[in-house]
């Protein structure tokens, strides 16, 4: 395997970034009912999503996506922390084996990340000072699909990089090797967020900024994913722990549910998602406990103030009390 940023080329000349080669039918991948055809590779690299068949896809929100890789529209997916935002954005790409790359903006990646730096190599059993690119000039000039995690928290001065690639035809100047690089026709941007540009108005997201309303309108499509239907998270739990009854894991979802609404309400900092509830069930099979499973899938990685009003939670599903630990197993 060739790792991100070797050469673009094997021994033999032949490229390894190659461009979308056949189509996919949208109503026959996704199930949903428009006639739509999106380019796709026929085969798949390293840095292509892994495909979880069991997905369940938001139809908007998938719409939104492929708009996004068939007319290289700029994508931002919105949503509660939870939602599954970036996974359905990579489950995306799976299916269309569309190589991807995910970037955190947390508060550590600065403008010399994304664009690149200079570094001290040897040559020649030289030392010798060469320009090394960031990740933003290499994927504009592959069909990569670039996605920034945590949009909303991205620093100023990195927010004014992506500023200038928001645009679908929008090249980057490397002021310091006197150069502009042109986007590769197949590279695609996407972005996840908890809010909506306007920072965090809820008091739900410490740490989001307000985004420029100029950057803002460079996004072409905004879309809002919210949680599933339970019905829905229901099926997609049983799907991962065929062993756990239908019963059980109506609750579970329930307790999920309940968590959410107290985290939009302010009540908890840390919220169930889809995941946590899967992880859940898969736990209760190993230990034969659904409260001492929960105990170790959830209620530890909450803040020990709000432990109490997580574990009323499951009491008013359950009707029992949380076991205190694995002598309460049963």
């Amino acid at each position: 395997m060739v790792s991100l940023m070797e050469t673009d080329y094997d021994g033999t000349g032949k490229t390894l970034f190659p461009e979308p080669d056949t189509v996919l039918d949208v109503r026959d991948a996704f199930g949903i009912d428009v006639d739509w055809q999106v380019p796709a590779f026929s085969l798949a690299d390293e840095r292509v999503p892994e495909k979880d068949d069991s997905y369940v896809f938001d139809p908007d929100t998938t719409l939104a996506i492929l708009a996004g890789f068939a007319h290289n529209r700029r994508v931002m997916v919105q949503g509660y922390h939870g939602t599954g935002k970036s996974t359905h954005i990579e489950q995306v790409a799976a299916r269309l084996k569309w190589p991807s790359v995910r970037v955190n903006l947390d508060a550590h990646i600065s403008r010399i990340d994304l664009v690149g730096r200079d570094a001290i190599v040897l040559k020649d059993g030289l030392q010798v000072t060469e320009f090394k690119e960031g990740i933003l000039p290499w994927a504009l000039q592959h069909a990569v699909a670039l996605t920034f995690d945590e949009y909303d928290a991205g620093r100023p001065d990195v927010m004014f990089v992506i500023q200038r690639v928001l645009e679908a035809s929008g090249a980057l100047t490397l002021l310091d090797q006197n150069k502009v690089i042109t986007p590769n026709k197949f590279f695609r941007l996407f972005a996840t967020t908890n809010t909506v540009g306007l920072g965090d108005t809820s008091g739900l997201y410490h740490g989001t900024q307000a985004i420029n309303q100029a950057q803002m309108d460079r996004w072409n499509i905004v879309v809002a994913l919210n949680y599933l239907e339970p019905e829905v998270e229901q099926k997609i739990v049983k799907s991962k722990s065929p062993e756990t009854d239908d019963k059980t894991i109506a609750d579970m979802v329930k307790v999920a549910d309940l968590t959410r609404q107290g985290f939009m309400n302010g009540d908890i900092s840390t919220v169930m998602s889809p995941r946590t509830v899967m992880t859940w069930a898969q736990n209760a099979e190993i230990f034969k406990s659904i409260g001492f499973a929960f105990r170790l899938s959830f209620l530890n990685k909450c803040d020990e103030s709000e432990r109490v009003i997580v574990g009323e939670y499951y009491q008013r599903v359950f009707d029992e009390d949380l076991p205190s630990g694995a002598g309460k197993m049963t």
